[in-house]
């Protein structure tokens, strides 16, 4: 990145480029808010039928699900090959599995919490705005000349 540049070198993505990029990576971070009070917690997901999937069990995240379904979902990544990162949000409705049938379907999605103890309850967050970026990785050097002449 030269002097020059500008952050207009960011690319915004479409929904299906902000999925594809969703699939390659298997940890996000799940926005929710709780008496007013922003929380983030990391969880393990799969993409299904363009929807975030994750397994939870008892507890606050949860807990906050079933009182406040509307949350945000952020995962990033990064090439390290070649410089170019990615960035993508989506904010939606927090969905519980219920029923038999789609309970025994989540199974087929072969995801499997990293965290230890009990995680029966699929969740999945249905987008209703979904947003992405990609862009070349700054070069330290280039803040700090910025910063020096600045």
């Amino acid at each position: 990145m030269d002097e020059n540049q500008t952050h207009t070198d960011v690319e915004k993505l479409e929904s299906h480029q902000c999925l594809e990029l969703l699939r390659a990576v298997s940890v996000g971070h799940l926005a929710v808010s709780s008496n007013d009070m922003p929380q983030i917690f990391p969880v393990n997901f799969t993409i299904d039928h363009g929807t975030v999937v994750f397994r939870t069990g008892e507890g606050t995240k949860l807990a906050t699900l079933r009182a406040q379904p509307r949350v945000a979902f952020q995962a990033d990544g990064v090439n390290q090959e070649t410089g170019v990162a990615w960035s993508v949000m989506i904010q939606g409705e927090a969905e519980l599995f219920g029923g038999i049938e789609e309970t025994l379907d989540s199974f087929n999605l072969m995801l499997f919490p990293w965290e230890s103890g009990p995680k029966d309850q699929f969740v999945r967050i249905v987008p209703t705005s979904m947003t992405g970026r990609r862009f070349k990785v700054a070069d330290p050097l280039t803040w700090w000349k910025h910063m020096r002449h600045g």
